[in-house]
């Protein structure tokens, strides 16, 4: 079986266009940065989790599902595109959400994805951690078979061997643009926490023949833990698509810019936002995409890539958590 042959959902117009980032290239002195907008997605104000949830949804209509229950933290991006992608369907949706992010501020319980999740009218159950976590995971189950209805639970972060596929996909895509922009990158730079988005860039990107280093910026965990996360990953999806099921040997995490912590602002964080936002009027979010983009900022002035490569960095959208992080970027306030 190949990756065609596997049943996917549409839920967004492709492919999500490629732009130079000519003004913060310059900027920082080379090399050719540019962009690929994976927050240009759509549906639920977009993001990288519209990728993953065209396969597991998919997977769940095959399976006769008829609602869906995931999990993350308070402001989960996947939270909020799993709720909006459940309204589109017309499915009950059920989120259990970790209050564990050490952020005390007040928009951050009421703004961002907390709003659009309530515009959604999804239900939301607020817990502590993750022991009480799966077992509210458990319950909205038996509540919605309850109601009649056949759930589908969709991991963290919709990163499972499924939903890895979403991005073995946009390999692929990425591919063909290559061909028609007549770009050749030499890496990829991405965001990486729960870890499908860059699995599944691995394997696309072997099962396509890129020859493309596919970069991952930590969010939440040291490399050693990231790496052998993405691993297994490839190796899961790689069985769906007919391959051997072995992990790739050479998983790239650069895990030296989420501290001071998961869903905690830094300093190089806000500098990220600030450039994209003022040269390139790109926005990023707090927790995934900004301090991605610090890593590749880091990594360019560490003399990584040469003056005349090309980069390409994947935004994985976010943009509502912005409004759950006002207050630091209004007054520059340090975490409680």
């Amino acid at each position: 079986m190949t990756l065609t042959d596997i049943p996917r959902l549409t839920l967004a117009a492709w492919p999500t266009p490629i732009e130079p980032l000519e003004r913060l290239s310059r900027e920082l002195g080379g090399p050719r940065l540019y962009v690929k907008r994976d927050d240009c997605t759509g549906l639920g104000g977009g993001g990288n989790k519209i990728r993953k949830l065209e396969y597991l949804l998919a997977d769940a209509r095959a399976r006769g599902c008829d609602a869906l229950v995931t999990t993350g933290a308070l402001q989960s991006n996947h939270a909020r595109l799993t709720a909006a992608a459940a309204a589109k369907l017309g499915w009950p949706c059920s989120l259990v959400l970790t209050d564990s992010v050490d952020w005390r501020r007040p928009e951050y319980r009421r703004s961002g994805n907390r709003l659009i999740e309530r515009l959604l009218g999804t239900r939301v159950e607020i817990v502590a951690g993750p022991d009480e976590r799966d077992e509210r995971v458990e319950a909205a189950l038996a509540a919605l078979r309850a109601d009649g209805r056949w759930p589908y639970l969709i991991p963290l972060g919709g990163s499972d061997a499924v939903g890895t596929l979403g991005y073995a996909a946009c390999a692929a895509e990425l591919q063909g643009q290559m061909r028609e922009l007549g770009l050749r990158f030499r890496a990829l730079v991405t965001a990486t926490g729960s870890g499908g988005t860059q699995a599944g860039l691995v394997l696309g990107s072997r099962l396509a023949g890129l020859d493309l280093e596919v970069v991952g910026i930590s969010v939440n965990k040291p490399a050693d833990r990231l790496r052998e996360t993405v691993a297994a990953l490839v190796a899961g999806a790689s069985t769906l698509v007919g391959g051997d099921g072995q992990p790739d040997p050479e998983i790239i995490v650069d895990d030296r810019h989420f501290q001071p912590g998961y869903g905690l602002p830094s300093e190089a964080m806000t500098e990220a936002v600030r450039l994209c936002a003022q040269l390139e009027g790109l926005l990023l979010d707090p927790v995934y995409s900004a301090k991605a983009m610090a890593g590749l900022i880091a990594q360019v002035r560490e003399g990584r890539y040469g003056r005349d490569d090309a980069v390409l960095f994947l935004h994985t959208g976010g943009q509502p958590g912005l409004y759950a992080y006002e207050s630091w970027f209004t007054a520059g306030e340090a975490p409680a």
